[in-house]
């Protein structure tokens, strides 16, 4: 999105407040102002050498599991079919995200026109919605294979991997595209400045001047039937999963048939342990600093989408063997 190198050093930042816009009365203005990290002003560019160094791995590692899966025949069975949309998700929250921060950090870019704000702010409610989605549809891929695996080809083929896989896309789309018409009817007559590095959606809704309770509720619904519906059938795999490996026989089995989920699980803790972080600060830190809430903020949504292709790539024995003969082959 940047034709820039985000990875440039560049000059100092403007000093900037927010006393410098005026908080004059307004209907739903043409732009707003994203701050970027009150307080950390003068560390704007310092900061973003790792959220640079994050968005690299993130491009990098995501790019590479989908060739290796793309080229790989052995590769080509329901895990890795959503381990690939997983990835592709990853780099579409990222990109939502990082090439406007960076621009803030590097040039003072601050400005973000009202519809591309409440676009950054769709596409990144929708795609995680449908990242937890993904999530829940691994675990029922491990708790198929490992529970009963006789019948795992026959019930994960291929044309139900992709009618999952879409059911997964439209309950995103169809769940937050209330959000930013919601979002667009209120008035705004109380200020444009956005103390964060993105549209995030409370952030964005708190600067009108009217009731939202219906955009509150409507959130707190969504977060309930999706987020908790959503780990409620995780942990009901895992239960599962786990009853029947404490049934095998040796330790060994049971050891090796664990690490067939290993990796699973360390993504859902990589995306769940963040997000609970962030989630409690933001409801009971009431004295934690403005600024630790917005790096909170920006590591639940960035580090996920570098960590899941380490995480894949490191314990997942098929995809290192299969890198080990890509970098092989390439140096023969």
């Amino acid at each position: 999105m940047q034709e820039t190198p985000f990875c440039l050093s560049v000059g100092h930042l403007l000093p900037f407040t927010m006393s410098d816009y005026n908080s004059t009365d307004f209907i739903n203005p043409s732009t707003f102002i994203l701050l970027g990290i009150p307080g950390l002003e003068a560390a704007h560019v310092w900061i973003s050498i790792p959220f640079c160094t994050m968005y690299a791995i993130t491009i990098l590692g995501n790019f590479t599991i989908l060739f290796m899966v793309k080229t790989e025949p052995s590769l080509h069975v329901p895990m890795y079919y959503f381990l690939c949309m997983l990835a592709i998700i990853d780099l579409v929250v990222s990109t939502a995200i990082l090439p406007k921060m960076l621009s803030i950090f590097w040039f003072n870019s601050r400005e973000i026109n009202f519809s591309a704000c409440l676009t950054q702010m769709y596409f990144i409610l929708s795609f995680s919605v449908i990242e937890s989605g993904i999530l829940v549809a691994m675990a029922f891929d491990r708790y198929v294979a490992i529970c009963d695996p006789l019948r795992h080809s026959t019930t994960l083929t291929n044309p139900v991997v992709a009618k999952i896989g879409l059911a997964m896309v439209l309950r995103g789309i169809m769940f937050i595209l209330p959000h930013p018409f919601l979002a667009r009817r209120w008035p705004y007559c109380r200020t444009n400045i956005i103390p964060n590095t993105y549209c995030e959606h409370l952030a964005v809704v708190k600067l009108a001047c009217a009731d939202i309770s219906v955009s509150s509720y409507y959130s707190l619904s969504v977060a309930f039937f999706v987020t908790a519906l959503d780990v409620f059938f995780v942990t009901l795999s895992y239960t599962q999963i786990l009853r029947a490996i404490f049934r095998l026989p040796t330790k060994d089995a049971r050891l090796k048939t664990f690490g067939t989920c290993g990796s699973h699980l360390c993504v859902i803790l990589a995306s769940c342990i963040p997000a609970l972080f962030s989630f409690l600060t933001n409801r009971f830190g009431h004295n934690v600093a403005q600024h630790l809430h917005i790096l909170m903020a920006n590591m639940y949504l960035l580090l996920p989408p570098m960590l899941n292709p380490i995480i894949y790539g490191a314990r997942n024995q098929q995809i290192r063997v299969r890198l080990l003969k890509l970098f092989t082959h390439k140096w023969t």
